[in-house]
């Protein structure tokens, strides 16, 4: 039986982070049976590794609308978004809005929702780096000025929108999504040993791998990739931590282009330090799992490395996720690459840092989303 069209709501992916919050928010809507969610994705990510695999891997139903949009300058890519969610809204109009994260395609779903009069939920709602310069800092502050509903993953959140004058009954402490899906797909993740066989990687690498374990890197912010002398450095620093533990790092393209473009591909060349294409998110969970350390400069890899009881190197001036610092593993070290090696070595001697799990971080995140929308929309009619 087809729910009751009031309780149609519309949900936006765009990209990988995306991906992983919403599959958890979709199984939890279809599961109370009042609801007839739609599924649009805008198409912000197109290339496989970093799209369609993950509807698969994380068993998310095949979106209901695919607006197509791809890579661009992000106000292009906001205006083309917003330009085709448009009519879409109007023709078929959802009860709420539910975007997660802070992505192009969330600012600019909800910046069309509301100029509609769509109400807006925003999962992951008041995180805060306090840096303007990030273009992510600024699509938080805006999706959360306009939206209706707050689901915080951290009590921080809480404080943060407080003090930007969001009414306190608006948010929601409700935990957090990402790990929803974490502890959803454990059981299917890849084994580290299968993914480190496929890699294309010296012997040396294996040997080395076999015998001390290795690291895990992403690295893809502007911040750190985009200037060539940046970049450089952290190559050196990373080649530096390969002599010491194996590290296999997972190459987003904008990296490996500003690699490329540098002329730092020979310095890219160390024997036990193995360069992969980006990993689908169950070889990536499987390799974070049994990883001796994680350098990242990803927000989401913070979280999953503190759930994981993972050390973490977050190579960032700030975060807007404090407690993966405050009560979980991970470290904040800055713009300095020379900070990386001293503490890989710290946690190889004596364990490195020691976190616990976030209240509320229990993998029902999505099942309290669920309830509080449903509350949300029977309250107004």
């Amino acid at each position: 039986m087809t729910p009751p069209k009031e309780l149609r709501v519309d949900l936006i992916v765009g990209a990988r982070p995306n991906f992983v919050k919403i599959a958890p928010i979709v199984r939890a809507l279809r599961a109370r049976g009042t609801f007839a969610p739609r599924l649009i994705h805008t198409g912000q990510h197109y290339d496989f590794l970093m799209d369609r695999v993950f509807f698969d891997e994380l068993r998310i139903p095949a979106p209901d609308v695919n607006l197509k949009i791809g890579s661009g300058p992000a106000s292009e890519q906001v205006a083309k978004i917003m330009l085709a969610l448009h009519p879409l809204f109007v023709e078929d109009r959802p009860r709420l809005l539910i975007v997660v994260g802070d992505v192009n395609s969330t600012v600019a779903a909800a910046l069309t929702a509301c100029y509609l009069r769509i109400p807006i939920a925003h999962v992951e709602a008041g995180l805060r780096s306090f840096d303007r310069e990030m273009p992510e800092e600024n699509n938080r502050v805006v999706v959360d000025q306009l939206s209706d509903l707050h689901f915080v993953t951290e009590q921080q959140g809480e404080a943060n929108l407080i003090a930007e004058r969001i009414a306190p009954e608006r948010i929601k402490f409700v935990g957090n999504v990402m790990i929803d899906t974490l502890y959803d797909a454990l059981p299917r993740a890849i084994p580290a040993a299968e993914t480190l066989a496929g890699l294309n990687a010296t012997p040396a690498f294996h040997a080395a791998a076999a015998q001390k374990g290795y690291g895990f890197v992403t690295l893809h912010r502007p911040s750190n990739v985009d200037d060539p002398a940046k970049l450089a450095a952290l190559i050196e620093a990373l080649s530096a931590v390969s002599e010491r533990l194996p590290l296999v790092f997972a190459v987003h393209p904008r990296t490996r282009a500003n690699i490329e473009k540098a002329g730092l591909a020979a310095k890219f060349a160390t024997p036990n330090l193995a360069a992969c294409e980006p990993l689908a998110y169950l070889a990536s969970l499987g390799l974070m799992r049994d990883a001796k350390v994680v350098v990242t400069d990803s927000g989401g890899m913070q979280e999953e490395t503190t759930a994981l009881g993972v050390p973490c190197i977050t190579v960032r001036d700030n975060t807007e996720r404090p407690i993966t610092i405050e009560e979980g593993t991970n470290t904040l070290i800055g713009a300095d690459p020379a900070r990386i090696l001293p503490i890989v070595e710290d946690i190889l001697g004596a364990g490195g840092k020691r976190g616990r799990k976030p209240a509320l971080w229990d993998g029902k995140a999505a099942e309290r989303i669920a309830a509080e929308v449903e509350a949300f929309l029977r309250a107004r009619g």
